[in-house]
């Protein structure tokens, strides 16, 4: 199937951009207006508190939403230290966890990405100051860049209530800090299931890098992580397609 069939917007400016052609140049023309300000990486402060070192080795997990989650998952497939992160839903019941029904703002659902991380390797708190800084603008209010709805909310969905503490903790001291030219927006969201979202959704970034959306809206994020973060900058990407099962 092509990309623009199974690729279906709801949120108009999407729709537009699956349209290709001159529609697709409209677009571009928008990368040097002010929504493009969502591309900028902003240089943060680094969190100054975490969750505990790791006694173990077991995998951790952290669930997060910041937008479109094709550009949310690019960004931490080039994260060291992280194993796995897979496009979903989190915020609503498991039964409108479907693409078309998300879409249409009702359903609680965020776009979400779950990320799998060595916390030996990458910590929670390091991982929300990437989330901050080059992931999204976390001042923004149901919607980000070019996307408006509540779907592409800010929005951290703690597994636990030492995730919890940490991401209050940190939104409390970048809004001391005032790194943002306006308050952080971004909702904690305790005791939500994330459901993975369809499989045409994953490694969309890796997969359709010219598509005219992700060279807009989420090549430069992945530019910036590598910019901002080098040290935890992977060239290889974690792929869904790619994990064992």
């Amino acid at each position: 199937m092509s990309v623009r069939n199974t690729r279906p917007r709801r949120n108009l400016s999407r729709r537009f951009l699956l349209g290709g052609g001159a529609l697709a140049l409209g677009w571009i023309a928008l990368k040097l207006s002010p929504l493009a300000a969502a591309e900028e990486a902003r240089i943060i402060p680094a969190p100054a508190v975490d969750e505990p070192a790791a006694a173990g080795d077991a995998a951790k997990t952290a669930i997060l939403a910041g937008g479109c989650f094709w550009g949310v998952q690019g960004v931490f497939q080039h994260v060291e230290g992280v194993s796995s992160a897979v496009s979903g839903y989190a915020g609503g019941e498991q039964g409108t966890a479907e693409y078309e029904q998300v879409g249409t703002g009702r359903t609680g659902h965020a776009e979400a990405v779950k990320v799998t991380y060595d916390p030996r390797k990458i910590s929670y708190a390091k991982l929300l100051q990437i989330y901050f800084s080059v992931v999204h603008d976390p001042t923004q209010l149901n919607r980000q860049g070019p996307d408006v709805g509540p779907q592409y909310r800010s929005a951290i969905f703690p597994a636990d209530a030492e995730q919890a503490r940490v991401a209050k903790a940190y939104i409390a001291q970048l809004n001391r800090a005032r790194v943002y030219d306006a308050a952080i927006v971004t909702r904690i969201e305790p005791d939500r299931a994330f459901y993975p979202a369809e499989a045409y959704h994953q490694d969309f970034l890796t997969r359709y890098p010219t598509h005219p959306y992700i060279a807009i809206n989420d090549i430069p994020k992945v530019e910036n992580l590598k910019r901002v973060f080098p040290q935890l900058y992977r060239d290889k990407p974690v792929l869904v397609s790619q994990a064992s099962h």
